[in-house]
């Protein structure tokens, strides 16, 4: 029926044939249904959607935002049968029970609600982002953080004193019980709920707490009882296959989730040993959100030209730099999906693999048997390589191996940690990497940072003096212009008034003016002061354009970019 609705849309001319063909492609990848790709791929707004879909089927379209349905009501469809086919019980009058769905010709989901209900059934159309999103939040109410808490309180679980030897049998014995794994599962599922990239389990003295990272800042979520810090960490051991007696050294593993759709979710999990107990952090690595599309991560239109520029000569060396959760990988992964054609081989050393890439040789490094980056770039180099990406270049060594590549004939991707793109040269150079080998080898640097997006549904313009526009770097004519907008906060952001992050990039060509000054030896201050005459967008500066189109807001321009 989607493949109908999609011939529907193109003969409309709500969208082309060519992006019809490149949504059946994302969505047999996602295992999502059409229209849902659609809309999250931008090509027909949701609005459009639902009214294109209302006249079409004749049948009235309802923004659930504007309703408040009553918990009886809720009740009347499992929530099973509601995530299955993505509807949502608005009311019920005597034996019709009307229904939210995205697609009023599904005759399946109509007639499963008939036999499970017993009611006669009438639809109204609504957004797949709103029928999502109304499904958590009605359905949500069943499981609460306080009644698992409350559960748990009531459980036998001994509290731990001190340093205290624990038998090994009886604490995956204590992980094991309903409780605890409700309370773990809870906290996985509610992070993916809330578009968490990270979770923070973390035990003190006298406190126990959970933290998400939302739009790369931290929230504190809970305070699960002290009693149950070992308890925990050992269900999430268990989960990612680590050692539950291991209670002295960091450890590494990962949790895969499978979830409705043919979704997957991946969580890197790291233990790290800390004064009084072991501290967690997940990563959250979801696939179905990784942005492949460069000119969706926030690239100014002049700066893609040259990232593109760059990254499609035969040879040499592309790096990114910033630091860790700056999006540096998804820069990356946008530049090889590009790249990635049938006729290059592609490698890349990474620590660890985050997401797996069709067409793409991937090798995870493993520093306990002596596979480090090094070491996979040698073998690299005798696999008949095109295109190779190296995770970072931390040593001399792989310094040194992965310039030789570039000046051979092969195109080098990689990351290294600094401030900025014109610190990046002083970084080689310190590394022990001659500045003849750094000029001849280096196409570009690019330098990159993440700021939240400000949440569109409650987006408002605010009075800002001028004056604090050009202390941020603004020129006089573009401050006396500009509109500064901020997010005061609803239901779809969770209040904080941001959702999302795009990316500010500071893109450095070596041209051979900056090759020159690197040769004398020049410092990183000169060296930025030639780039900015040639034309060079710094991180600051792309921050305040992010700010005059109404992306981002001042507080954001000021935590994620540094004056100029």
């Amino acid at each position: 029926m989607s493949e109908r609705i999609g011939e529907l849309l193109v003969r409309e001319n709500l969208i082309s044939l060519a992006d019809l063909k490149k949504a059946q492609d994302t969505q047999r990848a996602s295992g999502e249904n059409l229209t849902y790709t659609l809309t999250k791929l931008g090509m027909v707004g949701e609005k459009d959607l639902t009214k294109f879909m209302s006249q079409h089927y004749g049948v009235p379209a309802i923004n659930l935002d504007e309703f408040e349905i009553d918990e009886n009501v809720i009740k009347l469809i499992p929530r099973q049968l509601a995530q299955k086919h993505q509807i949502l019980p608005i009311n019920r009058a005597g034996s019709v029970l009307i229904v939210a769905m995205s697609d009023p010709s599904n005759l399946t989901a109509i007639d499963d609600v008939k036999f499970n209900t017993g009611y006669n059934v009438e639809t109204v159309v609504a957004s797949d982002e709103a029928l999502r999103e109304a499904i958590e939040r009605y359905y949500d109410q069943s499981v609460k953080y306080e009644q698992i808490l409350d559960d748990i309180i009531d459980a036998e679980v001994d509290v731990v004193e001190g340093e205290k030897d624990e038998d090994i049998v009886d604490l995956e014995k204590s992980s094991e019980e309903a409780p605890v794994v409700r309370l773990v599962n809870l906290i996985l599922v509610d992070a993916i709920k809330k578009n968490a990239s990270d979770i923070h389990i973390e035990p003190y003295e006298k406190s126990f707490r959970v933290r998400y990272r939302v739009d790369g800042v931290l929230y504190e979520i809970m305070n699960p009882p002290l009693k149950l810090r070992n308890a925990m960490t050992s269900r999430i051991k268990i989960m990612s296959q680590l050692d539950i007696a291991e209670r002295r050294l960091p450890q590494d593993g990962r949790i895969k989730i499978k979830m409705g759709g043919g979704r997957e979710m991946d969580f890197r999990v790291s233990v790290l040993p800390t004064l009084f107990g072991e501290k967690v952090v997940m990563r959250l690595l979801d696939k179905s959100n990784l942005e492949l599309d460069m000119t969706k991560l926030g690239f100014e239109p002049a700066q893609i030209d040259v990232f593109k520029d760059a990254i499609y000569k035969p040879y040499g060396m592309v790096l990114v730099t910033g630091p860790t959760g700056s999006g540096k990988t998804t820069t990356l992964y946008s530049a090889l999906s590009d790249l990635n054609k049938t006729s290059d081989n592609i490698s890349t050393a990474e620590d660890p693999v985050e997401f797996n890439l069709g067409g793409i040789n991937q090798c995870q490094m493993n520093d306990s048997i002596g596979l480090n980056f090094a070491a996979a770039l040698r073998s690299f180099l005798r696999q008949d390589p095109d295109i190779i990406m190296v995770g970072e270049i931390r040593d001399f060594e792989t310094a040194e191996i992965a310039v030789k590549a570039a000046l051979t004939g092969h195109l080098v991707l990689s990351t290294l940690h600094t401030n900025d793109a014109p610190s990046t040269v002083h970084r080689m150079l310190n590394m022990g990497v001659e500045p003849f080998l750094v000029t001849a080898s280096v196409n570009a640097i690019v330098a990159q940072r993440l700021a939240r997006r400000i949440c569109k549904e409650c987006a408002e313009p605010i009075k800002v003096e001028k004056q604090a526009l050009i202390d941020l770097g603004m020129t006089k004519e573009d401050a006396s212009t500009a509109e500064v907008f901020e997010g005061k906060g609803c239901r779809t952001c969770n209040e904080t008034g941001f959702k999302g992050r795009v990316a500010l990039y500071e893109i450095m060509p070596m041209s051979d003016e900056l090759k020159d000054l690197v040769l004398q030896g020049v410092s990183s201050v000169e060296l930025k002061r030639e780039a900015i005459a040639l034309g060079m967008k710094t991180l600051r500066q792309s921050a305040l354009s992010k700010l005059r189109e109404g992306v981002t807001t001042i507080s954001e321009v000021v935590r994620a970019s540094a004056a100029d």
